[in-house]
C-alpha cells in the first residue's frame, strides 16, 4: 500500500474522491476522470495506474446513486465559489425561487475557488444523478481544469443531465447566463473619467478567474482609449474577498504615489477597501474616490454609499435555473447576455 493510501486509511475517511484516485495514480484529475468515465483514449500505462489506484482505494463513484435514484429527478446541484459572499447569496436566492416553482430540491456547495474541488463536486453530483448541475461564478483560466471539467460534464450530458453556468466558462459548451463584465467595467471607467479622474488604482482578485480578467481588461482598456494608463504599482492583487480588499487597499496606500480614484473589481473587495481607508485616516471621497462592481444590496447602506456597476443578481439566478430546466437544443448552446448599469453614488466625486 502506498503512503497516500496509508494516509487515507489512517484518516478514517468515509469516502474516496476522484482527486484521491488521481493523486494515488500520479496523474492529473482530468486523466483520472477520463479513465473512470471511459470517455476518451488514454495511454495504456496511465489507464492501468488509475484503475489500480481506484481498486486500491475502493473508489465507487456511484456509491450513493442507487439510494438517491428515486429522488434524483427532483434534485439540482448548485456549485458556487462561496455562498457567504453576498453576490452568490443573491444569485442563489434567484435559483431557489425558480427551483421552488418547479418543485425542485437544490443542493448547494461552495468550492472556495478551488478548481479541483469544483470538479470533485461535479463528480459527486453525477454520482447522485442530479437532474441538473449549475456552476455559479467565474470560470478558471486553467487548461487542466477545463479538460477535467469537460471530462465530467460531457458524459453527464450525454446521459440526459442538464448543465447551465453563470459567468464565462470558455471551454464548456453549455447554456450560460453571461454578465457583460468587460463592457460594464469599461462603462464605469468612462464615467469616472467624466468626473475628471486621471490617476487610478485597481484592486483585483486572482487573474486566473475569468471574471477578474474580463473586468480588469475592460476597465484598463477604456482608460487606454482616453490615453490614461494605470501604473503597474497601482494594480494590487489579493484574495477575492472583503479581507482581500482590505489588504490590497492597505498595500496601495503604502505606494510612493496615491491615485485619486480606486476601482475594486467586486463590491466585496470595495467594502474591505473602504474599511482600510477609514482605518488609515483616508476620507472617501474627499481624499480618494472608490468604486466597485455588482451592486450587492449592502453597498447602498455604506457610508458613503458605493458607486458600482449594477447587475440584476436575483434575476440572473432565475435565468440560469430556467436554462437548466429547458429542453436541450441539439444545434447549439444558448447564451443569455446580461448588461450592467453604472450607478454613481457618493463614494465617487471629482478629484481635488
Amino acid at each position: 500500500m502506498t503512503e497516500a493510501a496509508e494516509e487515507h486509511r489512517a484518516a478514517g475517511r468515509a469516502y474516496v474522491t476522484l482527486q484521491d484516485v488521481a493523486r494515488e495514480a500520479g496523474v492529473s484529475l482530468a486523466t483520472a476522470s477520463r479513465v473512470l468515465n471511459g470517455t476518451s483514449q488514454v495511454r495504456a500505462d496511465l489507464r492501468e495506474r488509475v484503475l489500480e489506484a481506484a481498486s486500491l482505494l475502493s473508489y465507487t463513484p456511484n456509491a450513493h446513486a442507487q439510494a438517491l435514484a428515486s429522488a434524483s429527478s427532483k434534485s439540482v446541484g448548485v456549485i458556487c465559489h462561496d455562498v457567504s459572499d453576498p453576490y452568490f447569496a443573491a444569485v442563489a436566492r434567484g435559483v431557489m425561487h425558480t427551483a421552488a416553482e418547479h418543485g425542485m430540491l437544490v443542493m448547494l456547495a461552495s468550492t472556495f475557488r478551488d478548481p479541483a474541488r469544483e470538479v470533485e463536486y461535479v463528480a459527486m453530483l453525477r454520482a447522485q444523478r442530479a437532474r441538473a448541475i449549475l456552476l455559479i461564478g467565474s470560470g478558471f483560466e486553467d487548461r487542466d481544469w477545463e479538460h477535467a471539467m469537460a471530462a465530467e460534464l460531457d458524459p453527464y450530458q450525454r446521459t440526459g443531465g442538464r448543465v447551465a453556468v453563470l459567468s464565462r466558462h470558455r471551454s464548456l459548451k453549455v447554456d450560460a447566463v453571461l454578465p457583460q463584465n468587460r463592457e460594464g467595467a469599461a462603462a464605469l471607467a468612462r464615467a469616472l473619467l467624466d468626473l475628471g479622474h486621471r490617476d487610478f488604482g485597481v484592486l483585483t482578485g486572482p487573474r486566473a478567474l475569468t471574471t477578474v480578467s474580463d473586468r480588469l481588461a475592460g476597465f484598463t482598456g477604456a482608460l487606454a482609449e482616453a490615453d490614461v494608463a494605470v501604473p503597474a504599482e497601482h494594480i494590487v492583487e489579493a484574495a477575492f474577498t472583503r479581507d482581500g480588499g482590505y489588504a490590497a487597499a492597505t498595500a496601495l496606500l503604502r505606494r510612493e504615489t496615491r491615485p485619486t480614484c480606486v476601482f475594486a473589481v467586486t463590491d466585496v473587495m470595495a467594502i474591505g477597501a473602504l474599511a482600510a481607508f477609514r482605518d488609515h485616516g483616508v476620507s472617501v471621497p474627499d481624499d480618494i474616490s472608490l468604486a466597485g462592481f455588482d451592486d450587492i444590496p449592502i453597498v447602498r447602506d455604506l457610508t458613503p454609499p458605493l458607486t458600482t456597476v449594477a447587475l440584476p443578481l436575483g434575476a440572473m439566478g432565475e435565468r440560469v435555473m430556467s436554462l437548466a430546466l429547458r429542453e436541450p437544443s441539439a444545434r447549439r448552446s444558448r447564451i443569455d447576455r446580461v448588461d450592467g448599469e453604472v450607478v454613481l453614488r457618493a463614494s465617487t466625486a471629482p478629484p481635488r
